[in-house]
Order: structure tokens, then C-alpha cells, then sequence
């Protein structure tokens, strides 16, 4: 059965940078398209980013576009989210999903968190 497994999450000031990392096993990362999410307490789940199966094309929300850069490694089976320029913020549990399309939730990994903060 196929899993993922998001790692990277912390503490970071304003203006850092974290890189965040969904490594799969037991499918074959490059063949889902893998979605990135985040989520803080009460609020609503909130689409990232997003690259695609195969030629890897990418995907960013507006709020995060310039800043974050997300990339995969085939031959660690591992999606990237490199997030620089943070901005203050509470924490959020950042989320990978991978399914055929973005958005899609075939698999999804437990969360790592990450809290923007001075």
C-alpha cells in the first residue's frame, strides 16, 4: 500500500526559508500529479502548489508565487517544496496529496508543520 511521508516542517523567522519534503513508497511518485496544502486551526484547507506526472509542470497559488518552488527527484521517489521570503503567520500543517490530477487525494501524508514566526 502506498504511503507518503512529509518532513522539513519548524520554526522559522520572517523572511526565512524552509524546504519541505514528501517522500512516497510503495508507488511510483512520478506517475501521480502531487499537491501541496496547508491548513491552520479554523480555517479553511488552502491549495499550494502542484506538479505534474511526467513533464512536471507546476502549478502555484497566488499567495505563495515567487516564493515557493516546488520540484521532484525521481530517483528518491521525493516531491520538494522550497518556501522562502516566509511571511508571519500561525501555525499550519502543510499537506502532500497525490492523485492523477492536482487537487486529487489518492494518497495523503500526515502533515508536517510549519509556524512563520519571530
Amino acid at each position: 500500500q502506498g504511503q507518503l511521508v512529509e518532513s522539513g516542517g519548524g520554526l522559522v523567522q520572517p523572511g526565512g526559508s524552509l524546504r519541505l519534503s514528501c517522500a512516497a513508497s510503495g508507488f511510483t511518485l512520478d506517475r501521480y500529479a502531487i499537491s501541496w496544502f496547508r491548513q491552520a486551526p479554523g480555517k479553511e484547507r488552502e491549495g499550494v502548489s502542484c506538479i505534474m506526472r511526467g513533464d512536471g509542470e507546476t502549478y502555484y497559488a497566488d499567495s505563495v508565487k515567487g516564493r515557493f518552488t516546488v520540484s521532484k527527484d525521481n530517483t528518491k521517489n521525493t516531491v520538494y517544496l522550497q518556501m522562502n521570503s516566509l511571511k508571519p503567520e500561525g501555525p499550519a500543517v502543510y499537506y502532500c496529496e497525490a492523485d492523477m490530477i492536482c487537487g486529487g487525494v489518492y494518497y495523503r501524508g500526515q502533515g508536517t508543520q510549519v509556524t512563520v514566526s519571530s
